[in-house]
């Protein structure tokens, strides 16, 4: 019987496997490689993209194994002839493997930006092949909705944002994922059950209209509700009437009261919201309830939410959904995994390049690490550079889609971004739990410039690639269209 794995090795695409053994049967398998993970331009017209999903890559490569299940299903699987399509030295090679790369990546949390590499992975070819689709569809993803809730939080300007969009992802997993990637963008809860459990997040919600709708009268459905969640009582006011379901939820408050407890908050879920939670706050006030929050959902983003904190709403907690566990307005990061260069084993790195026609899809050679260089404590700008290479005293970086635009930063600051997390197969990173991910979100947002942030419109942070990187991408690309 299947035994559950974080990820299965399946998980990929057919051509991960057959340029696996073809790299396998040629003989290249022998070289290494090393292969970055990049995005190409910026989620929702943003600034900035906030990375993760680095806990569960971990969790892959760790488990990485093809059991007997796996072999015995790829040994079903034939060519146009209809013989199969692996042979059985082959799949036996594939049972034996295991992962020996090196990879290096950013922290979940780290700001990053477009061109430039949020993770690396060096070592056998065909492992470092293998491993592609899956890295992109966990960093991908979580990456779009880290990013996507770090925007809400943005526009709700310190008020607490809730994440409830699990009825509306795209499946457990993507809901799952969802939750936890919105907490280290910053929301405070989930109203998944299971992503409290297995990453520790805070859990909230209320309670559904159905609940309302089951009870006769609302003022019954509301009592009884403190009844049961004495401590943890926040009620929907917005099934039949709203400024009425308002006076029903003070009448249920004075109760509470009554018996040692308080209303935490009244939720409004449809119509004018500013109009509507303005009116609540003047009704709560009144009944000397200052103390009650007053929730708002109803398929906000980031946009919505600036437009009424704009209008002044009188709102306490946004609830996020459908538009932040779909990443609603950027349907994929766009990242890709390519490979920038090969060796014999011991020997020196020989640049690889991808050419083409579009020069946003033109790749950086070598093996690449990013340096942030830090000015008055705010990030200043990240240079892309070949470790390999003796950096020394270069510090003068070149746009890669405008060779004019040129920055120094020369004796600032620094720190490079992508750390450890794998030798030879084994990990030597201590992965961070999703708390203290969020925390060095909030710690990045802190050291963007406001220009970076904005919604609309953002000052373009400055990325580039190291000056003589550049010219030896450029004489590459040369080269390369000479041979083509």
């Amino acid at each position: 019987m299947e035994t559950a794995r974080p990820v299965h090795p399946l998980l990929t695409d057919l051509y991960q496997v057959t340029m696996a053994y073809a790299y396998w049967r040629s003989g290249a398998a022998r070289l290494d490689a090393c292969f970055h993970m990049v995005f190409r331009s910026q989620p929702f017209g943003g600034g900035y993209a906030i990375a993760c999903g680095l806990a569960q890559a971990v969790e892959y490569l760790e488990g990485l194994r093809f059991e007997n299940d796996d072999i015995a299903y790829l040994a079903t699987l034939s060519g146009a002839d209809g013989t199969p399509l692996f042979p059985g030295d082959f799949l036996e090679w594939l049972s034996q493997m295991r992962f020996e790369c090196d990879v290096d990546a950013v922290p979940e949390g780290t700001a990053v930006f477009p061109n430039e590499p949020i993770l690396r992975v060096t070592g056998p070819i065909a492992q470092a092949q293998l491993v592609e689709t899956t890295l992109l569809t966990i960093v991908g993803f979580q990456t779009l909705v880290a990013t996507k809730a770090a925007r809400v939080c943005y526009a709700a300007k310190g008020a607490p944002v809730i994440e409830f969009g699990l009825r509306r992802a795209q499946g457990p997993d993507g809901g799952l994922s969802a939750s936890r990637a919105a907490y280290v963008g910053g929301c405070v809860a989930t109203s998944n059950v299971l992503a409290g459990m297995r990453y520790g997040i805070p859990v909230g919600g209320t309670h559904a209209h159905s609940w309302v709708m089951a009870f006769d009268r609302e003022q019954d459905a509301f009592d009884a509700y403190a009844d049961a969640m004495p401590n943890n009582c926040v009620l929907l006011v917005d099934t039949y009437d709203t400024l009425e379901g308002v006076r029903h939820a003070i009448e249920t408050g004075k109760r509470l009261a009554e018996r040692g407890h308080a209303l935490i908050g009244i939720r409004i879920d449809s119509g004018d919201l500013a109009w509507f939670a303005a009116r609540a706050r003047e009704m709560l006030d009144a009944a000397g309830m200052r103390h009650v929050k007053i929730y708002a959902s109803n398929e906000l983003d980031e946009q919505t939410i600036e437009a009424l904190k704009d209008q002044g709403a009188p709102i306490d907690v946004w609830g996020v959904g459908t538009k932040l566990a779909t990443a609603d307005g950027q349907p994929a990061l766009g990242a890709v995994y390519k490979l920038s260069a090969v060796r014999e084993p011991g020997g020196q790195w020989e640049p690889r390049i991808k050419v083409s026609e579009q020069s946003v899809k033109t790749t950086i050679p070598g093996v690449l690490q990013v340096r942030r260089f830090v000015k008055d404590g705010m990030f200043d700008g990240d240079m892309v550079f070949d470790e390999t290479r003796p950096l020394g005293e270069r510090c003068e970086i070149v746009d890669p889609g405008d060779p004019i635009r040129r920055k120094r930063f020369c004796a600032q600051a620094h720190e490079d971004l992508l750390v450890p997390v794998f030798r030879r197969g084994e990990r030597v990173y201590d992965v961070p739990d999703a708390s203290a991910a969020r925390a060095r979100t909030a710690e990045q947002m802190a050291r963007l410039d406001p220009s970076v942030k904005r919604l609309v419109a953002p000052y373009i942070y400055p990325v580039g690639i190291e000056r003589e990187l550049h010219e030896l991408r450029t004489a590459l690309i040369a080269r390369a269209r000479r041979l083509g």
